[in-house]
This record gives structure tokens, sequence and C-alpha cells, in this order.
């Protein structure tokens, strides 16, 4: 890779606040952050380890902004987190050995039965009806949580989509379904972090600059979500879905 210049920290500090913005509130962020990664000169493995340098300090950031909000259920989510920790350290290591490219075909079916669903449910995520877990919805959230922080460890465009949806299937409403998916999307992000510095696949020269500029789009970001309500992260994560899907569908072709 070539010397950091000063156009290079512009364009990382730029699009890195862009990036944690919308990944706040509704995940996709990295649509963003991976390709201005890419356009500095980095392999792709240094690329997606720095950028999980930056996306942890941002979801770490969100969920801090949701918690001091009230918008996170502590008792639901204390429980996943260990989980999604697991599932995510285990998935980044499978990446070292297998291509994540053939999970694409997958992806794009279930970010469109995601939207779809979404968008047919008028009033879906307006208020939250959640009350407590019954043992099957426990395991369900248990298997979620770990394969959901599996996913985002292995390949990862779509988890935000699919934990607030997972959360909002819970009776969630929009805005508390985001803040409990940051938490367990900072455990994931944390625990592919920490692989990725194992493995000698952060570069932080880059990653520092970047992680200063998504921390401060993420705090932005997570408090016009929580001012804004459902009326805001609903079109949100519609329209970020469907991003997904047409960035996903044009990396297949």
């Amino acid at each position: 890779m070539e010397n950091v210049t000063w156009d290079m920290l512009l364009l990382v500090i730029t699009g890195g606040f862009l990036a944690a913005f919308v990944d706040s509130v509704v995940g996709g962020g990295g649509m963003i952050s991976i390709p201005v990664l890419l356009m500095t000169g980095m392999p792709p493995h240094l690329a997606l380890g720095t950028n999980k340098l930056g996306g942890t300090l941002s979801a770490l950031t969100s969920t801090l902004s949701f918690l001091r909000s009230g918008k996170i259920d502590l008792k639901l989510v204390r429980g996943l987190f260990p989980l999604a920790l697991v599932g995510a350290a285990a998935g980044t290591l499978i990446l070292q050995k297998i291509p994540s490219a053939s999970l694409k075909p997958l992806v794009i079916v279930l970010l469109i039965a995601v939207t779809i669903y979404t968008l047919f449910r008028k009033n879906w995520g307006e208020i939250t009806t959640y009350q407590k877990l019954s043992a099957k919805s426990g395991v369900y959230m248990a298997l979620a949580a770990l394969f959901l922080g599996g996913y985002d460890g292995f390949f990862g465009p779509g988890t935000g989509s699919f934990l607030i949806f997972t959360f909002l299937l819970l009776g969630f409403d929009f805005v508390n379904a985001a803040g409990n998916a940051k938490v367990l999307n900072f455990a994931s992000n944390f625990a592919s972090l920490v692989t990725f510095i194992l493995l000698g696949s952060v570069n932080y020269q880059i990653g520092l600059p970047l992680a200063a500029a998504m921390i401060a789009g993420s705090l932005i970001g997570s408090q016009v979500a929580i001012r804004q309500g459902a009326r805001y992260v609903k079109p949100l994560f519609i329209g970020i879905s469907l991003l997904l899907i047409g960035k996903q569908v044009w990396d297949l072709l």
C-alpha cells in the first residue's frame, strides 16, 4: 500500500462518517466504508480488518447512545451478547479458510424477503408489544444471535438489517429493535476485530482516523434516530435494504 496522503485521509474520514451515520441505525455502513478503504490500495483482507476497527468503536458509540436513551432491553441482550461474540469469532476464523462469496445468492434472497415483509406490514414496528421471552422465542433468539454473529464475522453485508428484523419479529418497535441490534452488532464486531488483530490484518494508520470519523457519525446518527422515531428508522431500513440488495446483485453479476 502506498504512503498515506491528506487526500486519502479526507476520503477515509468522509466515507467513515457517512458509513457510521447510516450504520448506527440500520446497518449497511460497510457498503460505503469498505469500498473507500479498497480505494486506498489496501488488499481486501486488510480492508476488512481495518473496517472492523472503525465498526467496533462505531457500534460501541451507538450502543451507549441508545442505552442512555433507554432504548435497549438489557435483560434480553445481555444473554445474547456472548452468543454473538462466539459466533463472530468462529465466522472470522472460517473466513480465512473458505471464500465468503458463495453466500451472496442466499443473502440476496433473504434481504428481498425481509424488505417485502416490512413493506407489506404497514404499521409494523411503530409500537413495542414485546413483554418477555417464551421458551420457544428464547431458543429462536439464541440461535439468531449465534448465527448472525457468525455471519457478520464471515461475510457481513445486511447483518444490521437481519438483526433489526429479528427484534421486530419479537415485538419491538423500530427504534428499540435498532438499539438491541446494536448491542449484538458491537459483540460481533468486537470478536471479529480481536481475531483480525491476532491475524495481523488491521492497518492502524488508516484505521484510527476512520474510527474517529465513525464515532462522530454513529453518535449523530443514533441521536437522530432516537429523536425522530419509527417514522425515520423504517424508511431508512427499507432504503438501505434495497441498496444492499442492489449491491449484492451487482457484485454477483
